[in-house]
């Protein structure tokens, strides 16, 4: 028997109103993509490559690299990136960070993604765009010393901060469980950055956090002239107003699982409850978005895998 319908105080059908869930998922592609319906070009590279992988599918990187805890943990690596010195300064004097917010956003999430889920020489090529605009990006130290991103030191100092923070936040959300653990995920990323140029790379969470401390032993660390301003832009940045009160919630979760003396360095307050606030966030804009990210699909599809 067919139920009879629901109706409200006027006798009409109580009609359920759509699920805000697709318009939420399409708006949140839109912003990380650029691309009007979401799955910008690029993706169909993902799809059609060769059959490699610079890491390895199903593996730690697509893990970590996989899940919604990027979001908190791309904001974490570039408050511990402005505490070098030689970086923070070139990102002052080279980055359009300020009045291109959501440009840089794109390019650094399709650098991951595409590094992470597409075939080697697709991965290749983009490194070499990136290292090309790193030959660009030259100057002076607040130390009086010459800096280049494309020192194979500054490299590692970046790449340790990225790894770190994707790490960090993973383990904090609790994110899907990470085959081999952390020393697998760290032994596997040293790829990404060993296309850029890096050199002496940690391959274990131990020599990561110790590769951290040795940077932090720097007498300049965290108090380069544009350090406080790049942490005041982090804990609010040139967003669409709409985006602002998320933000908030990620940049707070980030903020928290520094290392409490960074955190103080780039005057970042770390709140109670913020990691299970960024939690439900992440929770809920996973149910909306209902499925794998369309990158890790194109890979999938690419490989001869099943579906996630």
């Amino acid at each position: 028997m067919t139920a009879p319908p629901t109706t409200g105080g006027t006798g009409s059908p109580l009609r359920v109103p759509p699920s805000p869930a697709p318009a939420v998922a399409r708006a949140f592609r839109r912003l990380l993509s650029g691309h009007p319906d979401g799955t910008p070009p690029w993706v169909e590279r993902i799809a059609t490559g060769d059959s490699d992988c610079l890491v390895e599918p199903d593996g730690p990187s697509w893990a970590v690299h996989g899940s919604l805890t990027t979001l908190v943990g791309g904001v974490r690596a570039l408050m511990m990136q402005a505490l070098q010195p030689a970086a923070v300064t070139g990102v002052a004097e080279h980055s359009a960070y300020r009045t291109d917010t959501i440009g840089r956003l794109r390019r650094t999430t399709q650098w991951l993604v595409i590094t992470t889920f597409a075939d080697v020489a697709t991965a290749e090529s983009i490194a070499a765009a990136v290292r090309g605009m790193h030959e660009r990006v030259t100057g002076t130290g607040p130390d009086g010393r010459p800096y280049a991103a494309s020192d194979p030191d500054l490299l590692r100092w970046v790449h340790d901060a990225f790894t770190d923070s994707f790490l960090s936040a993973h383990l904090a959300l609790g994110g899907r469980e990470i085959p081999g653990g952390p020393d697998a995920y760290v032994a596997e990323w040293a790829a990404s950055a060993r296309l850029l140029g890096a050199t002496g790379l940690p391959t274990t969470h131990a020599e990561l956090r110790a590769q951290l401390d040795a940077f932090r032993s720097d007498p300049g660390f965290g108090r380069a002239p544009a350090t406080a301003d790049v942490a005041a832009f982090l804990r609010a940045p040139n967003l669409p107003l709409v985006y602002r009160g998320p933000y908030r919630v990620l940049a707070l979760a980030a903020a928290s699982t520094l290392d409490p003396h960074d955190a103080a360095l780039l005057g970042l307050t770390q709140r109670a409850g913020s990691v299970r606030t960024a939690r439900g966030l992440i929770g809920a804009l996973t149910w909306a978005l209902s499925s794998s990210s369309p990158a890790e699909r194109a890979a999938r599809l690419r490989l001869g895998l099943p579906p996630a």
